[in-house]
């Protein structure tokens, strides 16, 4: 399957900012089974994108602009090829051992309800988790403004994919499974599909590699998941993050559409 993205993130400053410092995890990277077709990232104001890669292996681009900045549209477009697989995912690029996504963040921290949720720690039951995850909460994709942890979400009814995928890193982890944090792109079974933010989902550890599991579709993730940075949590894998300098607030519109080419 071919997918195409369209991801733009607009900026809107009550008073002109005089510096912005953004980091961007928006540029995927090829694996066992996608291949990056095309993939650009567009700014409408005069900056400076600097390429890199962050200790978890994603690669980024550190963006710098100079005021006066009223607005920042940053607008990204590309296509990715997608294969399935039933191994695990390969290609990567790997800094740490996998022991390390056992450490627990305060956003992924498992009380006794989180950890209950997974009964084991193989292919399997990582699967059943994320259908345990999808069966108990319905999804909204409408975004939240903040990022919460995992026990904070779970007092809520309805759950965006992003508190679906720290639940179940949560879980996994509290059953020795190591288990990391995704965001990316999906399609997530339809033609074509607008939302107001990227996605999100998990991967885990078990049998002979990296699995990827999508709690907001309620199993292993398939053809139609393009993934772009993984973290321990949702903060370190957060499409855009940074500072500005300047008063005033901001107002942000985010849309987001996937759709197969």
């Amino acid at each position: 399957m071919r997918l195409s993205v369209q991801h733009e993130t607009h900026y809107h400053f009550t008073e002109p900012q005089a510096r912005i410092v953004q980091l961007l995890r928006l540029f995927p990277g090829d694996t066992s089974q996608q291949t990056v077709v095309n993939w650009r990232i567009d700014v409408d104001c005069d900056a400076r994108l600097r390429e890199s890669i962050d200790g978890y292996g994603n690669r980024t681009r550190m963006l710098y602009a100079e005021g006066p900045v009223e607005t920042l549209n940053l607008i990204v477009t590309g296509e990715a090829l997608l294969s399935e697989s039933d191994g695990p995912i390969e290609g990567t690029d790997e800094p740490f051992p996998p022991d390390l996504f056992l450490r627990t963040t305060p956003l992924t921290i498992a009380d006794d309800a989180i950890a209950a949720l997974a009964t084991g720690n193989d292919l399997a039951a990582m699967t059943a988790l994320a259908a345990a995850i999808h069966a108990r909460w319905p999804l909204d994709r409408r975004p939240t403004p903040t990022i919460r942890s995992a026990v904070d979400a779970t007092a809520d009814d309805r759950l965006s994919p992003r508190d679906m995928a720290q639940i179940f890193v949560a879980a996994a982890r509290a059953q020795g499974v190591p288990a990391r944090y995704v965001s990316g792109y999906s399609l997530s079974g339809d033609d074509a599909r607008r939302t107001a933010a990227p996605h999100a989902w998990a991967e885990a550890f078990v049998a002979d590699g990296w699995y990827a599991f999508d709690p907001a579709m309620g199993g292993r993730s398939g053809l139609d998941h393009i993934r772009v940075a993984v973290a321990l949590d949702a903060a370190a894998a957060a499409p855009i993050a940074g500072v500005r300098m300047g008063a005033g607030d901001e107002v942000l519109d985010v849309d987001v559409r996937v759709e197969e080419a």
